[in-house]
């Protein structure tokens, strides 16, 4: 199982990339303030159920991968680091989308926006690279099962995603009013990402092989 420092360091990366903005996030927040908390509340389902099923096919492929593939893991780090520095390019460069820039969607129906959540959640690139290249650098084979790290590792951002994600949308409306007349925090919260992001990425290209 993985040590309570890899659990950490791996919860701290999530919560980076959970902050920074990507499709799931504008869209919960747009169904928030088109629609309401509850709306956005059920399309936070969808998208936790879009995250558990990349979780558990991630953790079956990584356990062969890691397991019969020579190299398969700094593959896996690298993609993963130089996607976390496109990321971190996102949220810097001229021009680059604050996380509360949203658009008006019409009203839909409880189903529908269950099925929108998890539709976004699936087709989020963001997603697919954490579990299939960030998540395999924090399992150590030598810690016992690959796959039960994964699992665990898996469910951890798992929590932080829906944690954050439902505190986003319950409070919406206030954040986006707060950032609309202070626009200062808004390049302050871009910034701060893509330096995390950035620091994380050079970690992970540089670090040496397990």
């Amino acid at each position: 199982m993985p040590d309570p420092g890899t659990l950490a360091a791996f919860a701290l990366i999530c919560l980076g990339m959970v902050l920074t903005p990507g499709p799931n996030m504008i869209y919960l927040i747009s169904r928030s303030l088109s629609q309401g908390r509850g709306a956005g509340l059920i399309s936070l389902c969808g998208v936790a159920l879009g995250f558990t099923l990349y979780m558990l096919c991630a953790a079956l492929g990584i356990t062969a991968i890691v397991l019969a593939v020579p190299y398969a893991y700094d593959a896996l780090r690298i993609a993963g680091g130089l996607y976390l520095a496109h990321m971190a390019w996102q949220a810097v460069r001229p021009g680059g989308r604050a996380p509360f820039e949203v658009r008006a969607l019409r009203p839909d129906g409880p189903r529908k926006l269950f099925a929108m959540g998890l539709l976004t959640s699936l087709l989020n690139p963001k997603v697919a690279v954490l579990y299939l290249s960030l998540l395999p650098q924090f399992v150590a084979p030598d810690h016992g099962s690959v796959l039960a790290q994964s699992v665990v590792l898996g469910s951890t951002q798992i929590v932080v995603s829906v944690s954050i994600n439902g505190l986003i949308v319950l409070g919406a409306g206030a954040i986006s009013r707060f950032l609309a007349g202070r626009p200062v925090w808004v390049v302050v919260q871009r910034w701060l990402m893509g330096f995390v992001l950035g620091a994380l990425a050079l970690r992970m290209v540089t670090e040496s092989q397990r």
